[in-house]
């Protein structure tokens, strides 16, 4: 301590202060005049960087898949929204930029493995995002796929903050951008050396209802029912049942199946995930498919009676047969996926895993399935896809040979299209052979009337099944 007579003067003080600024003024000037700029910005960060290292840091891992194998949002909303903190100035060392042919407009950013980002949340919380993937070891059979996770960092005095408010706040600002930007997907299998799992493509299909050749009453009803379906999330949860709806679409060949799951994903704003049952072995990877389908989305599996034999029903010798590494699929000794753990996932406890989703079978012989599958709350709405009737045909016409109104041929399509058996891709198909809308319905009469001589003995046309099956 200073005494009376030892304190120093105000003004001996201020001089002192004057000239110690002086001093850090003059070698500031000097280092900015010495040190390049990026020089200077490197040991700024290196100084606040060391003291960060002190800094008391939580961090959350989100992991690409969760414990059950199925999508974890949070993961997935990350990278839709940190897409908004890497427009602009650089913010980081290394980005992984892709565009698709018809993906939206601009590019498209992600983090690149290892690189990190800094978001400011609720007035200076600083979030640090940081993504890793972490490859397969060579050599390890027993671990043979990529894991993908973002890192989450931030003052352990903002967990309840980041726990109750940033994280939903990202979620809900993934889904804003999602919906704004959505272009719906189709989804397939794809059996790579990470494990069979889901590929996708943009889902470009034309087709609507507008366009599609079916009666207008058919068409109606099923416009309600799916309207009636997206709207009722409430009414499903307070009678207890999982928000699913299920379709069965059965008829011949080229009756436009395909065409109408296209027009209902068209509708409701859905993706589309195309399972093929010949390509799975046991339950365990259905389960791990359909964990990892997204809500709002549609599930088809196409001509299920010709896909794999589905049966539980193995007994005696048969069940002595079964061996785990025979993988005959259509064989039902060599295969571990079963009936049971199908209808499992249609309306059983698992059919729970999932919001807003709907099952679509296409058979062109409905009477083989099983009817265990074919009850409601499972195949809710059973419908036929005909042979063209003269409403789709005139439907056809308009799309074909814009024809809006009447033509003098009309009659006599009408009279025969009703006496005879033509499946939609047929008539389309001959409409595609002529550019002249006059010279195409010629044509068209002519295959009708030969049609009509020969008794329809076309094996596309032919109700008798051993004529038109497909299997």
């Amino acid at each position: 301590m200073f005494s009376t007579t030892e304190m120093p003067s105000p003004s001996s003080l201020f001089t002192a202060f004057a000239s110690i600024t002086a001093s850090i003024m003059f070698f500031q000037s000097m280092l900015n005049q010495i040190l390049p700029k990026q020089v200077r910005d490197y040991l700024i960060a290196f100084v606040q960087n060391l003291f960060k290292a002190h800094t008391p840091m939580l961090t959350f891992v989100f992991n690409e898949d969760n414990e059950l194998g199925g999508r974890n949002q949070i993961y997935y909303a990350a990278g839709v929204y940190l897409e908004t903190l890497l427009r602009g100035p650089p913010k980081t060392k290394r980005l992984n930029v892709s565009k698709s042919p018809k993906e939206i407009k601009g590019l498209i950013y992600r983090l690149e493995d290892g690189e990190t980002v800094t978001d400011l949340y609720d007035d200076g919380i600083e979030l640090q995002w940081r993504f890793v993937c972490s490859k397969p070891e060579k050599g390890n059979s027993n671990d043979n796929s990529e894991k993908r996770y973002y890192e989450l960092s931030f003052h352990n005095k903002y967990e309840d903050k980041v726990s109750n408010s940033y994280i939903q706040f990202v979620l809900d600002k993934s889904k804003a951008i999602s919906e704004e930007k959505r272009v719906l997907k189709m989804h397939t299998l794809d059996n790579s050396y990470k494990g069979i799992g889901w590929k996708s493509i943009n889902l470009d299909h034309p087709a609507t209802f507008e366009t599609l050749a079916m009666d207008q009453k058919k068409k109606d009803d099923i416009i309600n029912d799916l309207n009636r379906f997206v709207r009722r999330k409430e009414l499903y949860k307070k009678v207890g049942r999982a928000w699913k709806r299920g379709y069965l679409l059965f008829g011949p060949p080229g009756t436009g199946k395909s065409s109408l799951v296209a027009a209902m994903a068209n509708h409701l704003k859905f993706d589309i995930y195309d399972l093929q049952l010949a390509n799975l072995i046991r339950d365990s990877d259905l389960r791990r498919l359909l964990l990892a389908t997204g809500n709002r989305s549609i599930l088809v599996i196409e001509d299920i009676d010709c896909s794999v034999n589905l049966s539980d029903r193995i007994h005696g010798e048969e069940e002595k047969k079964v061996d785990p590494h025979n993988h005959d699929k259509n064989s039902i000794a060599g295969t571990f996926l079963t009936l049971s753990g199908l209808l499992n996932f249609i309306d059983g406890l698992w059919s729970s895993c999932g919001d807003e989703r709907i099952i679509i079978f296409t058979t062109n012989h409905k009477e083989r399935l099983d009817p265990a599958l074919l009850r409601p709350g499972r195949m809710d709405m059973h419908i036929y896809m005909g042979y063209c009737t003269y409403e789709a045909f005139k439907q056809l016409a308009s799309n074909y040979l814009e024809i809006s109104g009447d033509h003098y041929l009309y009659g006599e399509i009408q009279s025969l299209i009703g006496e005879t058996e033509v499946t939609p891709a047929q008539v389309a198909e001959e409409f595609l052979k002529h550019e002249n809308a006059d010279s195409a319905l010629e044509e068209f009469v002519k295959l009708l009337r030969k049609r009509k001589m020969e008794g329809s003995d076309d094996c596309d046309a032919k109700t008798d099944e051993k004529k038109w099956q497909v299997c």
